[in-house]
């Protein structure tokens, strides 16, 4: 019908002014560790071959089997949204033959993600996030470089109230000889068709299964860390070491699989305590099969993606973070059209020099005009006026206090 409202499909998050200041903040605190530590940007394609994902992600995974936006394009291919970032960044590094140069490839990526799930709080069908993957070597201290990105991310926004949870998925060998033991004690089982076709695929996934009676079900079977082997086990207490160091404290936890069927070794996830049933806000891995799955060279790599969406949430529960905290600067009020051409000169100086301000457009009365500044949230107004323009001086007005000052115009940035 025409002049009907169009909204946003459900399940979508958005963000507009003045949150969308706080999510870019969010954004920007969990990239910026990153790039300290010589991470660069791979900028990716937000759909792919179906295949890159059945292959890489795995088949028994939820995401695969329930979770993907999957359709035909007008080739006739399969094409799929991406519902996570690992393997689009492994095709790439195949493909751009990034695992040929200096390693490890060390990347980072930020953008929208989509899976098909029931939207609720903390859960959507598009949400973001910020991922970075170190390909190409197998040394423990990469894990933990990796892990204290992450976690440097985190304390960047201003969160505390969260755990770090780890665990070592081992290698092909342990991870054989332990199901042998896993496949046998879940044959003891009562379990539905469905659950049993899940543990057929990968009997790990049982351990990720969210329902009551399972969990209880799985209480006493045999734990993948128990089974690592030699070399496993020395990586793993390597990692553990280096965390140590980096002061970094964390929680060992043998249960934890993780949704996605490549990860091996070192595995882990941060869990934040005030976001109800959405607790996790990121986690990774290393993943060392991966890349040969995909048709590459046989190189291992460990990485992470981060929730945004999930990250903002967090802040906002713990309170460190608010619309408020990204107001401008300053806001400029110019009477008349002398004083509009003084506002744009002081406006260009001070955002060349970092600051946020803003100048009332529209030749709106001072009173007007003043409504603005404050719906605006500026911290600081000033009006400028022919009197102004001629004595190079400015009244100062703090918007919360009310307080005002004198203030020269050339100092304005001191002031602020």
């Amino acid at each position: 019908m025409a002049g009907q409202k169009i909204q946003a499909p459900k399940g979508v998050s958005e963000y507009a002014p003045p949150r969308s200041s706080a999510f870019e903040f969010v954004r920007e605190s969990l990239i910026s560790p990153a790039r300290s530590a010589g991470y660069q940007l791979i900028e990716l394609p937000v759909f792919e071959d179906t295949e890159l994902f059945t292959r890489g992600v795995g088949e028994s995974t939820d995401v695969v089997s329930k979770e993907m936006y999957t359709f035909e394009d007008r080739g006739g291919r399969s094409i799929t949204l991406r519902p996570e970032g690992t393997a689009g960044v492994m095709r790439a590094v195949i493909e751009h033959g990034l695992d040929r140069g200096q390693l490890p490839s060390k990347l980072w990526y930020s953008g929208a993600f989509f899976r098909a799930e029931r939207p609720q709080a903390g859960r959507y069908r598009q949400f973001y996030q910020v991922g970075i993957e170190a390909i190409g070597l197998d040394d423990p201290a990469i894990d933990a470089e990796v892990i204290a990105i992450a976690d440097a991310g985190f304390k960047k926004i201003g969160l505390t109230k969260y755990r770090l949870d780890i665990t070592s998925l081992g290698d092909s060998e342990s991870r054989a000889a332990h199901r042998v033991d896993l496949v046998a004690f879940i044959a003891t089982l009562d379990l539905d068709e469905a659950t049993k076709s899940r543990a057929a695929l990968n009997p790990l996934r049982l351990f990720d299964d969210k329902r009551p009676e399972v969990r209880e079900a799985m209480t006493n079977a045999p734990l993948l860390i128990d089974y690592l082997n030699e070399e496993s086990r020395t990586h793993f207490a390597q990692v553990r070491k280096y965390l140590d160091a980096l002061q970094i404290s964390y929680t060992l936890n043998p249960r934890m699989v993780r949704g996605l069927d490549y990860y091996t070794g070192t595995t882990f996830e941060f869990v934040h305590e005030l976001l109800g049933a959405q607790s996790g806000i990121g986690g990774g891995g290393r993943y060392d099969g991966l890349m040969a799955e995909l048709g590459g060279q046989s190189l291992s790599g460990i990485g992470f993606g981060l929730g945004v969406d999930r990250a903002l949430l967090a802040a906002e529960a713990e309170g460190v973070i608010s619309a408020e905290t990204f107001v401008s600067d300053l806001f400029i009020i110019p009477l008349g059209d002398l004083a509009k051409e003084k506002a744009l000169q002081v406006a260009s100086l001070l955002r060349n020099q970092g600051k946020t301000v803003e100048i009332a457009f529209g030749d709106r009365a001072l009173k007007g005009a003043m409504k603005g500044a404050d719906k605006s949230g500026a911290r600081y107004v000033i009006v400028i006026g022919d009197s102004e323009i001629s004595s190079g001086t400015v009244e100062l007005k703090e918007m919360k206090t009310g307080a005002t000052s004198s203030v020269k115009i050339d100092s304005l940035l001191t002031a602020l």
